[in-house]
């Protein structure tokens, strides 16, 4: 049986403070545009910008997933990725890349910390298989 907890939705009169909890007020821009960015080279047939939701664990920022549809075809060319899967699962794989990027780029704990974080979150979430064949 899994320990797996479902990430909470943050309320609407918080999502101001999420972000720059996650990436940090000197990265906000960089980081957000740079995830959004991900999203387009990850599903180029289903997404197109919109409206994303953002997700925590005990208090903590966890990831973002976008709203504008149920399900996206992803595809990943740096490991030859391909599947479907939840707008959830779609934000969490987004969200691992763009942690582990800005982690290497910008050599700052914050983002390899928030990766560490949702990495043992994916690991006992119900699409596991799929986040971790798509970021390997």
């Amino acid at each position: 049986m899994s320990d797996f907890r479902p990430a909470t939705l943050v309320p609407e009169d918080r999502r101001q403070d999420f972000l720059p909890e996650l990436f940090g007020l000197n990265r906000l821009i960089v980081a957000e545009n740079f995830l959004y960015a991900l999203m387009d080279q990850l599903s180029p047939l289903d997404y197109g910008g919109g409206y994303w939701a953002f997700h925590e664990l005990d208090g903590k920022p966890l990831f973002l997933a976008p709203t504008s549809k149920p399900r996206f075809r992803l595809r990943w060319e740096g490991n030859g990725y391909e599947g479907e899967v939840s707008a959830e699962t779609a934000g969490i794989i987004a969200t691992m890349f763009a942690l582990s990027h800005l982690s290497i780029r910008f050599g700052d704990d914050r983002f390899s910390e928030a990766f560490l974080r949702l990495y043992e979150f994916a690991a006992d979430h119900p699409e596991a298989g799929e986040i971790f064949q798509a970021i390997d």
